[in-house]
């Protein structure tokens, strides 16, 4: 059971990575230190191009929850968590075309500005303080995560990595801003990669090729993925992985200011799209490369599982340990694994720190402080970096208390991204929702969603719904799981309440599906009962007119389902109209009334601007 620990050469690779994204943020810092306005600094002045931004949004969400925690989720529980590749379509599509077009032809800089401009501050400013506490919890959670299994494994000293990682990410993100942290994110992307392909090469070439680890996941049921039980407090089956997933995930990418904030730095839209497409390749390869990660790594411990042996303390230090067993001989290699998963980390932790600043300085630095020289605009965001990388940093110690790095980070991102999703949902597709509506939505789907996940956390789904597959402990040098059945024994005795096997089993990927459309439908009955907006008084461009895909034979139908919103009289050029109406809030539609006035001089309904006539 003993491994090696870490040797020189490893810790000669590991600071290769951390010497090279400073650089990288130092080298933006001098390049462009002539023209750094805040704008610039937030969003990177708008002039990126698709490649990096796909890179850099997929390296940002496959943090080393993904390195560590997916390879063991699929030792243990089989090779289903490959159906998320279903889930990222669906999620990336959603998001191009729903909510994307309607973020970046608004001119924002942060997502909730949008929530001003369609409901009210206050809707706003609940929105934003909700991001920041979900961003703030989960960075915590992947920073100390891959430090706790690293260290436990490798003897990678536990706070060192934690405060390293901090002080990396918080050192180029000030310097370099947006710019910095998309071009490192690429970066850490190609290394990612590169070390689960090592992992993968050593790891089938020491089982007998990929034939055998084929043939020993079948016999050990690992390749049983497609389990149509639409029972929902079963923790992975295919509706709850696609179902379920879809909302997590879109809770994740289509509303989140981390992905938008990338998307709206681009030149175009259409190098936005392109970019969120491009991603999804990416997501991809991620996925397959980690679900067949946990496919090898059961193969070479089939008979001797170190989990259950107490070789290791916890699921998450699996990937760890097999790396440092199966590369023993070779020096370097583990250094090289270890800053894959240190990749992944420190891109969602810059991503993080890079959002945060950007919703804090828009949404509540703007507002109390609207005369700011540009100057001071620049110097407050760069404080706001380091005051976010000091509370991310300082969040991981509360990280310790949350169980399996997977579950912990979807739970959260389900618990507080289900409501926001289903609330920039009432805004974008329901042109009839209002503001009261909107606040009692986002309350009700805060509550459903914490509710079920806090009660999860309390009284964890009974065994029979989450049970692990068979993991053998047979052919091991020292083996006392007997011994941890025993102790495991009393803990079923505990009275257990009436909800516990029901609403509080319920699976952790619906978490967001409760909260977003408990958001949803509190909301619409919300507006309904207060009166319903008037969709003459909200700019078209605000709402996405989903009914068009539905009701295309009818004409009729289709502009009643509009709500009164006058998408017929949209001839204008969005992107080049909307910022006045972004940069004019107070006047909100007044501003676009005039926009679009002088295009269209009548605007009665049935008048055709083409033909210059009425139809009848």
């Amino acid at each position: 059971p003993e491994v090696k620990k870490f040797v020189a050469w490893d810790y000669v690779v590991f600071a290769a990575l951390f010497l090279v994204c400073a650089s990288i943020g130092v080298f933006f810092a001098v390049k462009e230190r002539k023209k750094k306005t805040s704008k610039e600094f937030l969003v990177g002045g708008r002039q990126m191009t698709c490649g990096p931004i796909a890179f850099s949004l997929t390296s940002s969400f496959m943090s080393a929850v993904t390195v560590l925690g997916t390879p063991s989720e699929v030792y243990r529980y089989g090779a289903s968590f490959v159906l998320f590749f279903l889930s990222y379509a669906l999620v990336i599509t959603f998001t191009a075309e729903l909510f994307l077009p309607v973020f970046y032809r608004s001119g924002i800089t942060s997502t909730y500005e949008y929530l001003e401009l369609r409901f009210n501050k206050m809707v706003r400013l609940a929105a934003t303080l909700i991001y920041i506490l979900q961003t703030i919890l989960y960075t915590g959670i992947v920073v100390y995560a891959p430090s706790l299994a690293l260290n436990q494994v490798t003897g990678f000293d536990l706070w060192g990595s934690v405060v390293a990682t901090g002080i990396v990410c918080t050192f180029y993100c000030t310097l370099g801003g947006l710019k910095a942290v998309v071009w490192t994110d690429a970066f850490q992307m190609i290394v990612m990669v590169v070390g689960f392909v090592t992992v993968l090469v050593r790891g089938t070439t020491l089982n007998g090729g990929s034939t055998k680890i084929w043939e020993d996941a079948y016999e050990g049921s690992r390749l049983n993925i497609f389990d149509f039980d639409v029972d929902p407090l079963r923790r992975h089956t295919f509706w709850t992985i696609v179902i379920g997933g879809t909302f997590t995930w879109l809770g994740l990418y289509g509303v989140n200011q981390s992905t938008i904030q990338r998307c709206i730095s681009c030149k175009s839209e259409k190098h936005a799209k392109l970019a969120l497409y491009l991603n999804l390749l990416g997501l991809w390869t991620v996925l397959v490369c980690a679900v067949f990660c946990g496919l090898v790594m059961y193969s070479h411990y089939k008979s001797c599982d170190p989990w259950t042996a107490d070789f290791i303390s916890a699921p998450d230090q699996l990937m760890p340990y097999f790396v440092m067993d199966i590369f023993s001989s070779m020096p370097g290699v583990p250094g090289l694994f270890v800053a894959c998963a240190f990749s992944g980390t420190l891109s969602t932790v810059a991503a993080s720190i890079n959002a945060l600043a950007t919703v804090t300085f828009e949404d509540l630095v703007k507002k109390g402080f609207p005369n700011l020289s540009e100057k001071m605009s620049t110097w407050i965001s760069k404080g706001l970096c380091i005051l976010y990388g000091v509370l991310c940093t300082s969040m991981a110690a509360a990280a310790s208390l949350l169980g399996g790095v997977v579950q912990a980070s979807l739970s959260i991102h389900g618990m507080c991204g289900g409501p926001m999703l289903g609330l920039f949902t009432l805004g974008i597709v329901f042109p009839c929702a209002n503001w009261k509506g909107a606040i009692g939505g986002l309350l009700a789907g805060i509550t459903l969603a914490f509710w079920a996940g806090t009660g999860s956390f309390i009284y964890p789904a009974p065994p029979i719904k989450s049970i692990p597959l068979q993991l053998s402990t047979f052919n091991c040098t020292l083996a006392n799981s007997t011994e941890a059945l025993t102790t495991a024994a009393p803990t079923v005795a505990p009275e257990r309440p009436l909800l516990a096997d029901t609403w509080y089993s319920l699976s952790y990927l619906y978490f967001s599906a409760v909260g977003c459309l408990g958001c949803a439908i509190t909301g619409l009955l919300i507006s309904f009962i207060t009166g319903p907006s008037k969709g003459e008084n909200i700019p078209p461009v605000l709402i996405k007119p989903v009914c068009n895909l539905f009701c295309f034979w009818s004409e009729r139908l289709k502009t009643s389902l509009w709500c009164g919103v006058r998408h017929d009289s949209q001839e204008v050029d969005f992107e080049k109209n909307l910022p006045k109406v972004v940069a004019n809030k107070t006047g909100t539609d007044d501003t676009f009334k005039n926009n679009t006035n002088k295009e269209n001089k009548c605007q009665f309904p049935g008048y055709n601007p083409e033909e210059n006539s009425y139809t009848n």
